[in-house]
C-alpha cells in the first residue's frame, strides 16, 4: 500500500519503512553469496574466477540502473507529496520513456567497448569467453534490470516499501532454482548463470507492473503521460544521471580497491574479500536507514514541510550513532567467527588479514552511516550534486589513499582508504545538508 510520510512521528514511519528494505538487501547478499557457490562448486575454479574477474564491470552497469531508476523516483516522491497525483503520473511515464532511452544507450556502448574493456581489466587468455559471455548476456537483458529497479524505487518512492521486498524474494529463489537447472541439468556453463539472472529480474519485472496496474488505478498512464517534454526529461536527468553516476563511481572504486590489492598476495586477497563481504552485511542497516531518509525527505520536501525533515534527519542520526556503537563492538568481539563461517580452514594469514581490515574499517562506521543519511537528505530534497560531489570525494579519496598508502605501507596502506574516504564523504554532505536546507526552506518560505 502507499504511505504518505507527510502526518505523524518520523521514526514511527521510517522504521517501519526501513525494515522491509533492510531484510530486502540482507537478503541480496545472501543471495549474492549462494549464485558465487553455485558457479564455484558446480563449475568449477576457472569459471568462479571469470565471474569475480568480470564482475567489477557488470556491478558498475547495475549500480548505474539502480541509480537512474532511484534518481528518476525522487520526483515521483516529491510530487507525491504534495498531492499531484497527475505529476506522479507524468513522472513514470517521463522516466519510463527515459529509461528505455538510456538502457538502449548503454548497451550499444557495451557491445563497441566490451573487448577493449576485457583488455584493460587485465583479464587472462583463458577466462575471456566465459567472462565475455556472461557480462554481454546480462548487458542484452538490462532492460529487465532496469525495469525491475525503476518500478521498485516507484513503489518506495510512493511509500510502499514491502512489495518490493517480496518480489526480490521471489526473483532470488527463482534466480538460484534456475541457475541450478541451468548449469546442472542442462550444462550451459557460466552462461546458465547469466541467463538465470536476467529471467528472474524479467519475472520481476512483470510482477511489478502487474501489481501496480491492479492495486493502483490512480497510476494508470496514458499515451499523453508519456509525451516527454524537455522540462520534465530535464527535471528526471537532473536527478537520474548525478545519482546513476553516484552508483558507479563505488564499482569505480571497488575495482581500483581490488587492483591495489591484488598485487599483495593470496592470502591477503581473501583476508579482505571476506572481510568486504561481511562489512556488506554489517553496514546493511545503515543503508536502509538511508534510503528511507531519501523517501521521506522527497515526500515532505514536496509538502514544504522543513521542520519534519529536520526532525527525522536528526533522529535518524542519533539512530545510526547507536547502531554504529553496536556494530563495532559486534564485529570487534565476534569479527574472526563471522569471518569463519565463510572460509573453510582458513590460514593465520588470512584471518590476520581480514582481521586488521575489520580493526580499521569498523570505527569509521559512524562517519558511513551520517554520511548515507545526509547524501540521501540532499538527494530527496532535490539537490543532485551534493550526492554525485560527494561520491566523488570519496572516489578520490578512496583511490588516493589505496594507491599512495598502499605503496608506503602495504596491505595496511589499503585497509586504511575506506575509512579515510567516509570520513571525507560525511564531513562534506553533513555541511552541504546544513546550508541547503536553510537556503531551500527561506526560498520557499519567501514565496509562500
Amino acid at each position: 500500500m502507499l504511505q504518505n510520510m507527510t502526518e505523524g512521528k518520523p521514526l514511527s514511519l521510517i522504521i517501519p519503512f526501513m525494515i522491509p528494505l533492510l531484510i530486502g538487501n540482507v537478503f541480496q547478499q545472501f543471495y549474492n553469496i549462494a549464485d558465487i557457490i553455485i558457479v564455484g562448486r558446480t563449475i568449477g575454479v576457472e569459471a568462479l574466477a571469470a565471474v569475480g574477474g568480470i564482475s567489477p564491470l557488470f556491478m558498475m552497469v547495475m549500480m548505474l540502473s539502480i541509480g537512474l531508476g532511484n534518481g528518476f523516483a525522487v520526483i515521483t516522491g516529491q510530487r507525491y507529496g504534495a498531492k499531484d497525483m497527475a505529476g506522479v503520473r507524468r513522472s513514470i511515464g517521463s522516466g519510463t520513456v527515459l529509461s528505455v532511452i538510456i538502457v538502449c544507450m548503454i548497451m550499444l556502448g557495451m557491445h563497441l567497448s566490451i573487448d577493449y574493456l576485457m583488455v584493460m581489466m587485465n583479464m587472462p587468455a583463458e577466462l575471456v569467453k566465459d567472462a565475455r559471455d556472461y557480462v554481454m548476456i546480462i548487458v542484452d537483458g538490462l532492460a529487465f534490470m532496469m525495469a525491475y529497479n525503476y518500478l521498485s524505487a516507484i513503489m518506495r518512492s510512493l511509500g510502499d516499501s514491502k512489495t518490493p521486498l517480496y518480489f526480490l524474494i521471489i526473483a532470488s529463489i527463482a534466480n538460484i532454482a534456475l541457475a541450478l537447472a541451468f548449469i546442472i541439468y542442462m550444462g550451459w556453463g557460466v552462461p546458465g548463470s547469466a541467463y538465470a539472472m536476467v529471467l528472474a529480474q524479467g519475472l520481476s519485472g512483470i510482477l511489478c507492473i502487474g501489481y501496480i496496474y491492479h492495486k493502483f488505478p490512480d497510476l494508470h498512464l496514458t499515451v499523453s503521460d508519456f509525451r516527454i517534454t524537455w522540462d520534465e526529461a530535464w527535471a528526471h536527468l537532473r536527478m537520474g544521471i548525478p545519482m546513476g553516476l553516484q552508483f558507479s563511481v563505488i564499482g569505480l572504486g571497488i575495482m581500483v580497491l581490488q587492483s591495489v590489492c591484488n598485487k599483495f598476495g593470496g592470502e591477503q586477497i581473501a583476508g579482505f574479500t571476506t572481510a568486504a563481504r561481511v562489512e556488506q552485511l554489517a553496514i546493511q542497516p545503515m543503508v536502509s536507514i538511508g534510503i528511507s531518509m531519501a523517501v521521506f525527505t522527497a515526500q515532505n520536501f514536496g509538502a514544504r514541510k522543513f521542520d519534519r525533515i529536520r526532525e527525522a534527519a536528526k533522529k535518524c542520526s542519533i539512530l545510526a550513532f547507536w547502531y554504529s556503537a553496536a556494530a563495532a563492538v559486534l564485529m570487534f568481539t565476534f569479527g574472526k567467527q563471522i569471518i569463519g563461517i565463510f572460509l573453510d580452514n582458513p590460514s593465520e594469514g588470512v584471518m590476520h588479514a581480514a582481521g586488521l581490515y575489520i580493526v580499521y574499517s569498523v570505527p569509521a562506521y559512524l562517519f558511513f552511516s551520517q554520511m548515507f543519511i545526509y547524501r540521501n537528505a540532499c538527494q530527496g530534497m532535490g539537490i543532485s550534486a551534493v550526492p554525485f560531489c560527494a561520491s566523488s570525494i570519496e572516489l578520490l579519496m578512496r583511490c588516493g589513499a589505496a594507491i599512495i598508502l598502499g605503496d608506503m605501507l602495504g596491505y595496511l596502506g589499503l585497509c586504511l582508504a575506506e575509512p579515510i574516504a567516509w570520513t571525507s564523504g560525511s564531513i562534506f554532505v553533513y555541511l552541504s545538508y546544513r546550508y541547503f536546507v536553510k537556503v531551500l526552506e527561506k526560498k520557499y518560505t519567501a514565496l509562500e
